[in-house]
């Protein structure tokens, strides 16, 4: 069995809910990236907008004044292919030109009409996220149908519509949006099931960290919830490609030991 990558969260950011502020300038970045490969990750996410429940959304500008000097001190020092994670055109565009490698829009290419132009000019990899509602609004009562056929209807769609503009699918990454616009049991549902994604013929990506939902299963604090972290991303690592992640070393371990059973006869 196939591990899932691990990419690496790297916020540079004021205000993430878990991170925020700690690597916001080109030097902290590069070196919390340093330590992330050296933990093992295998793809670094660089985000420079928040998008914790609530979160205020930052001009296009601030934007590219927190990722771009980041990217491009990451860049001049190691190969480690680079994520931008935004919803902006405009970011992505300049964030691909300082040496990203792919785009992780959480929009699923809704937000910024420019976004489906720019996919359509390059040939990188596409990140695309289910999200009820807006990181302002997500929160408030997300309500579903049934919340695993309403995000494979609403992936089926976004593939369908890329396909019919002229974007090969086999570029696009899936994430079925955990903690965003989902409550505890949404979260668990789309946990238990994820292997139904696996239906769409596109790789699947999880992010799941440090988030909510955990803290209201286990009590934990925002940075004590790195073990539970861990477990679930054990527990589904045969239904997901990529696993996003704060504490890489933790998600290594557990993935460590899921290899070894496995490989055991």
């Amino acid at each position: 069995m196939a591990l899932p990558k691990i990419m690496g969260i790297l916020n540079v950011t004021p205000d993430s809910f878990s991170d925020g502020g700690q690597f916001d300038s080109a030097a902290a970045a590069c070196s919390q990236a340093a330590a992330l490969v050296a933990s093992g990750a295998e793809i670094i996410d660089v985000g420079g907008e928040s998008t914790r429940p609530f979160a205020e959304p930052v001009t296009e500008q601030e934007e590219l004044q927190r990722v771009i000097p980041a990217i491009h001190a990451i860049r001049s020092s190691y190969s480690v292919p680079i994520s931008i994670d935004t919803t902006k055109a405009e970011v992505a565009r300049q964030a691909l030109l300082a040496g990203a490698d792919m785009i992780n829009d959480i929009s699923a290419l809704q937000k910024d009409p420019g976004m489906l132009a720019l996919v359509q000019k390059t040939s990188v990899p596409v990140i695309i996220m289910h999200m009820q509602g807006t990181p302002g609004d997500m929160q408030l009562q997300p309500q579903y149908g049934n919340v695993v056929t309403d995000i494979l209807n609403f992936f089926k769609k976004r593939l369908a519509w890329l396909a019919d503009n002229g974007v090969d699918v086999r570029r696009i990454i899936l994430d079925p949006g955990i903690g965003f616009g989902k409550t505890l049991q949404h979260n668990l549902s789309l946990l238990k099931h994820l292997s139904e994604f696996k239906i769409l013929g596109c790789p699947l990506l999880l992010g799941h960290s440090r988030k909510r939902f955990i803290g209201d299963i286990t009590g934990l604090e925002v940075m004590d919830r790195d073990l539970p972290t861990a477990v679930v991303a054990a527990l589904t690592s045969s239904a997901v490609d990529i696993v996003r992640v704060h504490n890489v070393a933790a998600i290594k371990s557990a993935l460590q030991m899921v290899s070894a059973m496995e490989q055991a006869v």
